[in-house]
């Protein structure tokens, strides 16, 4: 049976059992909403197309499936850009389809035209122009493949207005071949063998665990193998959620704004695992002096990865998963009472570290203090809430303060560090999972970035919370103007700011402000109460408080400003 190419997209979507799809519809994609008028997908509205990207993002960081993306051509597409680049950064599976001018006009300049296909090159894992009826199937196929497959990532698709209203022969393949493209998912079991001859020898090993433990659903291999060899464990903030935050072994996170006790234990390991990480310049400080005493085995799936910031001397190719069930196949008969009597002085050492300099604030002022609101939703929520941020100051005392006890629990812009991810992405995730607590930790000048999707979780009834640490400046950048730049604040102090409760009742939302330290745990508890509209709470925050430790740009691990 014949159908048109928007047709055709619709059924593509269902043989990959898309169930969400978040978009804005413009004139080059009129056939595709008119296709999707009648389907059983749900489609949900976005206000802006970055939104739409980030809440897609949202939702397949917390569900591990990919987040699917409908846009108009020019404005439309080039809008998603930002979004597109934030889930690259971060490896995860997106697949962004847009609209395009007919292919005979293509290059003339014709209204509403951009070429997507080359201004994304450089931030997706790959993307298509479908020029042909014929082909659109099979690419759709494919885009899903890619997205998925290896190293997770966004894949963008563009269907010219006259593909879509073209009509042939409708057959979705079963699979794709691209010899080109096939990942390792077993990894070389003489590396393997080699690095835990290695673990073993070790005097004083640290586990260094990625986000790619979350994307390979490692979580319990990790555990399993760090309980095993009584190995102590730091994440970095894409790993978060995936060693469990109140474990005897987990030091917290490491890099610029990591714990002592796990700056100081990557410093003095002889024996470094990274598992699913990238080695990126916020977790290693200087780099000729990151973990100098270790020797550094590597695990990850993308072989691009492996020595290409710090080299390292046992690589291991393959899915973390897969690798490291054979790692605790190999390790059948180690005990684990041996194993603590044998790292008995590096395990003392590690508790000293983490008395002696633990995570604290000072808040004897009677001013709010940003970690004690991220203290206070951690535990009102039980630890069982879904945590997304913003970037700067909100997403490090998040990271720090909120104990993340399972993967996919924490939600943040790491690699590209995107101001006005986090309540999108709250968004998707409250799609995805609409009887859990969901809340966007922000700042005051981050949630004005994309504070315009307060409008879709209100159409939507999401009860997304929105908590904002309020001190009207751009926190992290006047941080540093302060350590380095002699408090000289340039353009960092926000003059004008919202009444974000009344902003919020203005959206047809719920909006609560708390300007003292008693009135902390009611206003959240308020919030918590509300179950069919998003809620803003207002938390008027210390304003010159910092973010400690740092680790100033360009220095080692240990040489941190601890106050």
């Amino acid at each position: 049976m014949k159908k048109n190419g928007a047709e055709i997209f619709v059924e593509s979507l269902k043989k990959e059992r898309v169930d969400t799809i978040f978009g804005f519809p413009g004139g080059a994609v009129l056939p595709i909403y008119d296709a999707l008028f009648e389907s059983s997908m749900r489609h949900i509205l976005a206000r802006h197309e970055q939104g739409a990207v980030h809440m897609a993002d949202g939702y397949a960081r917390a569900t591990g499936r990919p987040g699917v993306v409908v846009v108009t051509s020019g404005p439309g597409a080039t809008n998603t850009v930002t979004g597109i680049a934030t889930a690259y950064m971060d490896s995860i599976p997106l697949l962004i389809f847009t609209g395009q001018v007919p292919t005979a006009l293509i290059g003339n300049d014709a209204f509403q035209e951009a070429d997507i296909v080359g201004i994304t090159r450089p931030c997706t894992k790959h993307n298509y122009l479908v020029k042909d009826i014929r082909d659109l199937a099979y690419i759709i196929k494919k885009a899903f493949y890619i997205a998925t497959a290896g190293r997770p990532g966004p894949v963008l698709v563009d269907i010219p207005k006259d593909v879509q209203t073209a009509t042939t022969e409708f057959k979705y393949p079963d699979e794709v071949h691209m010899p080109s493209f096939k990942p390792t998912y077993r990894g070389h079991m003489r590396q393997i063998k080699m690095a835990t001859d290695c673990i073993l020898n070790a005097k004083r090993p640290v586990i260094y665990a990625g986000g790619g433990v979350v994307l390979s659903d490692a979580a319990s291999e990790l555990r399993s193998l760090a309980e095993k060899l009584q190995i102590p464990v730091t994440t970095t903030l894409m790993g978060l959620g995936g060693f469990p935050g109140t474990h005897q072994l987990y030091m917290g996170m490491l890099g610029m704004h990591g714990t002592y006790c796990a700056n100081m234990a990557v410093t003095n390991t002889d024996c470094l695992i990274a598992i699913g990480a990238r080695f990126d310049d916020r977790v290693t400080g200087k780099i000729d002096e990151f973990a100098p005493y270790a020797k550094i085995m590597h695990i990850d799936i993308d072989p691009t990865s492996i020595s290409k910031n710090v080299k390292v001397d046992i690589p291991i190719v393959g899915d973390i998963k897969n690798v490291l069930k054979e790692m605790l196949n190999i390790l059948g008969g180690v005990k684990v009472r041996s194993r603590k009597a044998t790292l008995s002085e590096w395990l003392d050492q590690i508790k000293q570290w983490n008395r002696t300099h633990k995570l604290s604030y000072n808040q004897s002022n009677g001013r709010i203090k940003p970690q004690y609101v991220v203290e206070r939703l951690y535990k009102l929520t039980k630890g069982d809430a879904i945590i997304t941020t913003e970037v700067g100051q909100n997403q490090m005392w998040a990271a720090q303060f909120y104990k993340f006890l399972k993967p996919r629990t924490f939600l943040t812009s790491g690699g590209l560090g995107t101001m006005g991810f986090g309540f999108p992405a709250a968004i998707g995730a409250q799609i995805a999972f609409p009887e859990k607590v969901v809340v966007d930790i922000a700042g005051d000048g981050s949630i004005q970035m994309n504070i315009q999707e307060l409008a879709t979780a209100v159409q939507y009834r999401l009860p997304v919370k929105v908590a904002i640490l309020n001190n009207k400046f751009l926190g992290m950048v006047r941080q540093w103007q302060e350590f380095f730049y002699d408090s000289r604040y340039s353009q960092t102090c926000i003059e004008v700011m919202p009444d974000f409760v009344r902003l919020a009742e203005a959206y047809g939302a719920v909006g609560l402000r708390a300007e003292k330290p008693k009135d902390v745990d009611d206003t959240i508890k308020k919030a918590l109460a509300v179950k069919d509209r998003p809620v803003i709470m207002d938390f008027m925050v210390d304003r010159e408080e910092n973010v400690y430790p740092m680790v100033p740009s360009g220095q080692p691990l240990n040489k941190m400003l601890l106050v």
